[in-house]
């Protein structure tokens, strides 16, 4: 079994019943694996959240294993972002921070946005385009 991060866009699709992110997250549930989310992406997720998406948003959000943002995962997100912006490469530190809490906890990344992600080390799930 597994143990996977799921990045923000992922959890918004799967919410709002796109590329089939639900059934995905789903399948993966039924097959046993673990299914984590960070402050990031409840940060992330809640700030385009409308009113009658509350009960349900913070159902499948609790339903999640949270990994918090420790001061080493905030260090190794700081190490990230200047180590790919001295190669000319600007990431958001929302996504450095996702990609420090994978790395930090050994965890394989869900994402729709493979581009925000560059890092070798990081383990992606292989996402399909359209799910």
């Amino acid at each position: 079994m597994a143990n996977y991060l799921l990045d923000s866009d992922v959890i918004i699709d799967a919410l709002n019943g796109k590329r089939g992110r639900a059934t995905l997250i789903e399948r993966l549930l039924l097959d046993g694996h673990s299914l984590a989310c960070c402050a990031i992406s409840i940060t992330e997720v809640y700030a385009g959240l409308r009113s009658e998406e509350r009960a349900q948003t913070r159902e499948f959000l609790l339903g999640l294993n949270f990994h918090a943002i420790t001061w080493e995962i905030a260090r190794r997100a700081g190490l990230l972002k200047r180590h790919w912006s001295r190669k000319g490469i600007t990431l958001a530190v929302t996504d450095v921070t996702i990609a420090a809490v994978a790395l930090e906890r050994d965890l394989s990344l869900i994402t729709g946005n493979r581009k925000h992600y560059p890092m070798p080390e990081l383990q992606l799930y292989p996402l399909p385009e359209e799910a």
